[in-house]
C-alpha cells in the first residue's frame, strides 16, 4: 500500500493504522476527546477510524449487554471469559449504539474480523460476543460502544493543529484494567510529562 507523509518531515509519517493517538490540551474543551487515547484501526486517503480506549462506559455491565442483545438468555448461560474480564468503553461519538470488539488474533471470525496489525484485530459482529459468552473468546478483548471517525484529510489537519500526538501501541494501553492511567502512560511513551504541555506549542 502506498504510504505518504502528511505531517511535514516526521520520520514516522504515513498512515497511522495500529498507532495510538494521544490528545493534547488543544482538545481540552472538547468533552468527546479531552485526555483521550485512541487506537487507530484504519487510516487512508479516504479518512480514518479509531477506538477510544480510556473512557469506561458507565452503568453498563457486560452480562447485561449480552442479554440485551440476545446473545445469552440469562447469567446461567454466561461462562467465564477465557482471558481477562471484558471491559466496555465509550469508543467514540459515531454510532455509539453499535459495538466494536478490539481483540487479540487468537480468535478470528471468518469474513468479519479485520486484521489491523500482527496481534490486534477488530470485529463488529455478534459472533465474537457469542464466542466470549461461551468462554471461547480471545485472550484479551475490549468492547467499545461507538468509534471516532475522520473525513479525508481531517485527522492530518488536526495533527498539524497540535490536537494529537501519536505513538506505538502496546497491549497494556489497549487492554489492561488500569484505564485511569492510560493517558499519562501514553504521554510517558512519548517522553512527555503533562506539565510540559502548552496549547500554544509549535507545530510538530
Amino acid at each position: 500500500m502506498r504510504r505518504y507523509v502528511p505531517f511535514g518531515d516526521d520520520s514516522s509519517g504515513g498512515f497511522l493504522d495500529g498507532k495510538m493517538l494521544v490528545a493534547t490540551p488543544v482538545l481540552q474543551h472538547d468533552e468527546r476527546f479531552a485526555r483521550t487515547v485512541i487506537y487507530v484501526c484504519a487510516h487512508s486517503a479516504e479518512g480514518a477510524m479509531g477506538i477510544v480506549v480510556n473512557q469506561p462506559a458507565k452503568n453498563i455491565k457486560f452480562p447485561d449487554l449480552l442479554k440485551q442483545l440476545g446473545v445469552i438468555e440469562g447469567l446461567a448461560d454466561l461462562r467465564a471469559p477465557r482471558g481477562q474480564p471484558i471491559r466496555i468503553v465509550n469508543g467514540g461519538p459515531v454510532e455509539s449504539g453499535r459495538g466494536f470488539v478490539l481483540h487479540t488474533n487468537d480468535v478470528v471470525i471468518d469474513n468479519s474480523t479485520m486484521q489491523i496489525e500482527d496481534n490486534i484485530c477488530l470485529t463488529a459482529t455478534l459472533d465474537i460476543l457469542r464466542s466470549i459468552a461461551l468462554g471461547e473468546g480471545p485472550e484479551k478483548a475490549l468492547l467499545a460502544l461507538g468509534y471516532a471517525g475522520w473525513q479525508p484529510g481531517q485527522l492530518e489537519r488536526e495533527i498539524q493543529a497540535n490536537g494529537w500526538l501519536h505513538c506505538d501501541a502496546d497491549p497494556a494501553l489497549l487492554f489492561d484494567a488500569d484505564v485511569d492511567t492510560k493517558y499519562l502512560r501514553a504521554l510517558k511513551k512519548l517522553g512527555i510529562e503533562p506539565g510540559m504541555f502548552s496549547p500554544e506549542a509549535g507545530h510538530a
